[in-house]
């Protein structure tokens, strides 16, 4: 089997599904409650909270536990509006977003909320000048996505950071559930004031997250309850999920240091063999782009037939993002950057994690090629 599709989700470390079991195995108490298996648990949720920050180079304090990163981004988005509707109604944010962030804005836009969409270039990047340009006084976040999950444009999250420190009223969000361990994430020298992550795309477990919320940053809860996590997200504490995060995260940033070059290589190598597939184009840009995510078309072949085809020989890649690969429409990150319909339609995409090696590269690269001719060979006859 070959696993490229590592940005819908990626396998967890043995170490940290060890982790896992033994800490719900034998630390199963409840951190709110006054005996010793509660106090026990509550310590192992505090130093899994201090890792996490260490390694974001922030404090512990800043750091809120989620169910992942769709809950993160409602909740810094839907949080911010909340508490800050007073001061304005006005929020920004790119138009290559995931869909927790699009769908976020939406609700907010019924509660008559004024959202405005900044657009990107043709290589799926932001301008920070159309970002400057949306601004207005009532303008309360802007949220752009460090890494966007379908194609792998790296967003100017620095400059935005910058321009933004001249608007105090205004919170930025970064969505980094793409970035993490892949990229720097310099979160107090970019000035960020939100950041979404999700552990089960750097090899920790579904179903749980974190929000970096700065100190001093104020928002409204979205669930109601026993005021855990200081009141921000109520719900008890998944001790074992958070404690095997953080364990997830330290392995993979240190697989990043030895490992990065070479993940640079795999996909070079992979661009490189796919390109000689007749009727196919590279939509990841060459400049601004992530280590991990290659995004191609094929004129004239059904994304999900080859998908499947591919499947068949255990090779496993994807089409759009997975939370909308389900819905068969053509890639909204793709229109957004100006790609005509059919290719957009006929879109794949390949992510890759520190684990993928060069053989694997050439040997999928061509696979693809092979499917493709083959379908195209079956349109014929059908044709006839």
């Amino acid at each position: 089997m070959i696993y490229f599709d590592n940005s819908a989700t990626t396998r967890p470390y043995k170490e940290v599904l060890d982790s896992f079991l033994k800490v719900s195995n034998d630390f199963y108490g409840n951190p709110s409650s006054l005996h010793g298996l509660g106090v026990q648990a509550e310590k192992l949720l505090t130093q899994a909270r201090s890792q996490i920050a260490n390694l974001l180079a922030v404090k512990s304090t800043e750091i809120y536990f989620t169910s992942g990163g769709t809950e993160s981004n409602n909740l810094a988005i839907k949080g911010t509006a909340l508490v800050h509707k007073n001061i304005g109604r006005h929020l920004l944010f790119s138009s290559i977003e995931h869909p927790s962030v699009r769908g976020a804005m939406e609700q907010l836009k019924k509660l008559d909320f004024d959202i405005t969409t900044i657009p990107v270039d043709s290589n799926g990047r932001v301008n920070v000048e159309d970002v400057k340009a949306s601004i207005r006084k009532d303008t309360i976040l802007v949220s752009v996505m460090q890494v966007n999950n379908e194609v792998g444009t790296i967003q100017p999250i620095k400059e935005i950071g910058k321009l933004l420190k001249q608007y105090p009223n205004i919170l930025f969000h970064v969505d980094a559930v793409q970035a993490i361990g892949k990229l720097p994430l310099d979160l107090v020298g970019n000035g960020v004031d939100l950041c979404s992550i999700s552990a089960h795309k750097f090899h920790g477990l579904k179903g749980t997250g974190a929000l970096f919320i700065r100190e001093g940053v104020r928002i409204d809860p979205l669930l109601s309850g026993g005021n855990q996590e200081w009141q921000i997200r109520s719900g008890t504490e998944n001790v074992a999920g958070a404690v095997a995060m953080a364990k997830a995260l330290r392995m993979t940033m240190e697989k990043s240091v030895s490992e990065l070059k070479r993940m640079e290589r795999v996909k070079s190598v992979l661009k490189a063999e796919l390109e000689k597939t007749d009727g196919l184009s590279i939509n990841t840009p060459v400049e601004h782009s992530a280590p991990h995510i290659l995004n191609f078309s094929i004129k004239g072949i059904k994304a999900e037939v080859l998908i499947h085809t591919l499947e068949q020989k255990g090779i496993y890649l994807s089409t759009t993002s997975a939370c909308s690969s389900k819905k068969q429409l053509p890639s909204q990150t793709l229109l957004a950057m100006g790609v005509p319909d059919d290719l957009a339609d006929s879109a794949f995409r390949i992510s890759l994690s520190y684990d993928n090696t060069e053989e694997e590269a050439k040997l999928v690269a061509a696979a693809i090629e092979e499917a493709a001719k083959h379908l195209r060979k079956v349109m014929k006859l059908n044709e006839l």
